[in-house]
């Protein structure tokens, strides 16, 4: 566990672990999505590499990584989610699947900005099949950002769609 002086949110906010938009619903990223979240981003490497908040990134790697590399992944961004540093979620088709389930059709990231401290970066992308999502998930998760997290909305960095 990290100290609070290391996390991004106060002691006392209670992170929401779920979201529901129109067509979509986050829940943090961990191990249980790998195969359906190695799927999703391999699958469109380029379209993720052409969308905002990625352009320039190097990310995905258009080589890709093995499941054992993405399962590694997961769990750092879990780690990260329950230590507050960095919130992961995964994006799942639907709007009332109930946890676990669902098509995992992109990623939603919030961590502190890197070459801008006191700065939120936020990143997103879906995958291509699923492109009309991303500027409603863009839009949902903006609005949900500035009402219900602790952050100043005029610090918070999200590539425009």
């Amino acid at each position: 566990m990290t100290d609070d002086q290391h996390a991004l949110v106060p002691a006392g906010f209670t992170v929401p672990r779920t979201f529901v938009g129109d067509g979509f619903r986050l829940e943090p990223l961990g191990p249980q999505h790998n195969a359906r979240d190695l799927a999703a981003w391999t699958a469109g490497i380029d379209h993720i590499r052409a969308t905002p908040g990625f352009v320039g990134r190097g990310w995905p790697p258009v080589e890709g990584m093995s499941a054992e590399a993405n399962r590694a992944d997961l769990v750092r961004h879990a780690r990260e989610f329950e230590e507050r540093v960095a919130f992961a979620y995964t994006v799942l088709e639907g709007d009332d699947d109930g946890p676990g389930s669902g098509d995992v059709v992109g990623c939603l990231y919030v961590h502190p900005a890197r070459e801008a401290p006191g700065r939120i970066q936020v990143s997103s992308w879906v995958r291509a099949d699923r492109a009309h999502l991303d500027a409603p998930l863009h839009h949902a998760v903006l609005a949900w950002l500035r009402a219900e997290w602790p952050f100043d909305a005029t610090r918070i960095d999200y590539a425009p769609r």
